[in-house]
């Protein structure tokens, strides 16, 4: 994604977004990944309440506080937050809510602590008190993942002693987004008659609108891409945000400039507008002039014969990942596992598919494991497709996408445990072969993601493919997936070994250009993410897992948004154009 605050990174790509046949809204995912707000990171807040509480006190009923942790990786428990103290209650709803920070991409374990604090206590402030002095009332843990994708987001727990399965009562545990208005606006601009600043071709266009600050100064917010060699350029839609724009009457600047490579873009004319104002604009489709970047807005101004019109206006909600998934969408997990003999033979130490004796997991173990503790979450049957590629089977054929199960007509296995189970089964009853073909996997999962949508199912498929090496058919892996772009489904991949995993990048769209197929076709948005194990781990940037999800969020609201897809809960009435 390009950068608001500079032209030069990301050349002539957008930073305002696109409109609804054209994927999602860089300028608004980067106004949340600016604060923190991305899907990706998504701050939360939790409302606790509590039923049938144990009673400690003699002469009244307990008063009871409840104490959210969260459990790292490492079994350490850090507080995040304490509830304020309600009297004389066994059935409490505390008001105080605590805050998180919502990661998709990790498995956030919450654990809640619930105590009787003493009268003594009663006037010491709650971030004070000494927990060892309280009775404790009992315990309860849950996953952030299971709090949210509850249709009401709301989750009610046992409460439990801290080693015993006596029942303490329940809590029930709400979250909700703290994020501002989600109101969008989404525009369509065109120019006519601009001014030519080239001297051997035509003008290279495009807008960067800033809003104006109450002390002084701008801040970009958006901008469009750029259209080559055109002088009445139409842009793609550009959506901004109430965040952005505060109000709509709040004046915004548009200034349009003619691209050049050196970053050193000449300003053909500027517009003062507030949103509001650009309504009445589309309202009467007329157009209004561009002003003169010598002259001042509102001192001797000399109006251009350059106009800038506003083809299209839609007040829309923008909808988060939570809302979606809370709603009802499922994501459904798919594994492929590289069976080709570069892998080793796997009744050797050094091989990448060695089971070892002792329990630890191999290469391909943790990925299957770590992605898909993550994802088991977002789907509610917990049945998971699982194939292997590369291998010769019982029969004596090579096969580049068999049930790693065994069986010749179901793919699906229960959880997580039941893709390590048939993984482990596979290595006994597959012999490594070859090559890496990636296509016909891919084809699989395009198939089964094709026909949800032709049943209108509330899914996206994420699959995940581990390999040892380079890809034989790069090609025909790169038509299925320009094929598959058009489909809510997101490929994951992770790379195992010492390989040289280079030309693998290809596949990830990270440097902003989109994949093309053999017949020219583009990719209609980037659905894959590569990720080399061994330069994660070696980088010390955290765990796999956290890298190669970092942008499914992204891409799964790239699909919804382009299709105008709205959440299974949601006002249609909201997307009406205006």
């Amino acid at each position: 994604m390009g950068n608001c605050f500079s032209d030069v990174k990301g050349g002539q790509q957008a930073i305002g977004g696109t409109g609804a046949g054209e994927g999602h809204n860089d300028a608004v995912d980067f106004f949340f990944k600016a604060r923190g707000q991305q899907p990706l990171y998504t701050p939360i807040q939790l409302s606790l309440s509590a039923s049938k509480l144990l009673d400690c006190d003699i002469t009244s009923k307990s008063d009871p506080m409840a104490v959210v942790y969260s459990k790292k990786r490492d079994g350490k428990l850090e507080e995040l937050g304490r509830t304020e103290v309600i009297l004389n209650n066994l059935n409490p709803a505390w008001v105080r809510k605590i805050n998180i920070t919502y990661q998709f991409e990790t498995v956030q374990t919450l654990i809640f602590h619930v105590y009787d604090v003493d009268t003594k206590y009663h006037n010491v402030p709650v971030k004070e008190l000494q927990l060892k002095n309280q009775d404790f009332l009992g315990e309860a843990s849950c996953v952030v993942s299971e709090i949210v994708t509850k249709r009401d987001r709301s989750l009610t727990l046992n409460i439990k002693a801290s080693h015993g399965l006596k029942n303490l009562g329940t809590l029930i545990v709400h979250a909700e987004e703290t994020a501002v208005s989600r109101n969008v606006v989404e525009m369509t601009f065109h120019c006519k008659n601009l001014e030519n600043k080239d001297l051997f071709s035509k003008s290279d266009p495009f807008l960067r609108i800033s809003r104006f600050m109450e002390m002084g100064g701008l801040i970009p917010i958006c901008k469009t891409e750029v259209v080559n060699n055109n002088l009445n350029p139409v842009w793609k839609s550009v959506c901004l945000t109430m965040q952005q724009f505060m109000s709509k009457e709040n004046p915004l600047l548009i200034e349009c400039f003619d691209f050049n490579s050196s970053g050193n873009h000449v300003l053909i004319g500027k517009l003062q507008k507030s949103i509001s104002e650009l309504e009445t604009l589309y309202r009467s489709k007329a157009g209004a002039n561009l002003i003169s970047p010598s002259s001042g807005l509102g001192h001797h101004e000399k109006v251009l014969q350059g106009k800038i019109f506003i083809e299209r206006y839609v007040e829309k909600q923008m909808y988060s990942f939570l809302d979606y998934i809370s709603s009802g969408f499922e994501l459904n997990f798919m594994v492929s596992v590289d069976f080709t003999a570069s892998n080793g033979n796997p009744q050797s130490p050094d091989s990448l598919h060695h089971i070892h004796p002792l329990g630890h997991l191999n290469a391909y173990q943790q990925a299957i494991l770590e992605v898909g503790e993550v994802i088991q979450f977002y789907d509610s049957d917990r049945r998971f497709n699982a194939w292997g590629f590369g291998g010769r089977l019982p029969n004596g054929s090579v096969s580049h996408c068999f049930n790693l199960n065994g069986s010749l007509t179901d793919f699906e296995v229960e959880g997580v445990e039941g893709i390590m189970a048939a993984y482990a089964s596979a290595l006994r009853n597959v012999v490594l072969a070859g090559p890496t073909l990636f296509g016909q996997v891919i084809n699989k999962a395009a198939e089964i993601a094709a026909h949800s949508v032709s049943c209108r199912h509330a899914k996206y498929y994420v699959l995940l493919i581990i390999t040892d090496g380079v890809i034989t058919d790069l090609q025909e892996t790169m038509d299925s997936l320009v094929r598959a772009s058009d489909l809510p489904l997101s490929i994951l991949v992770v790379g195992v070994g010492s390989a040289d995993f280079k030309a693998m990048e290809i596949l990830d769209a990270d440097n902003g250009r989109r994949l093309e197929s053999s017949t020219g076709r583009i990719a209609t948005r980037d659905i894959v993410q590569f990720v080399p194990m061994r330069q994660v781990l070696h980088n010390g940037g955290g765990s796999v897992v956290q890298a190669l999800l970092e942008e499914l969020p992204s891409q799964f609201l790239s699909y919804v948004r382009s299709r105008d897809i709205i959440p299974l809960n949601a006002d249609p009435a909201n997307e009406a154009d205006s």
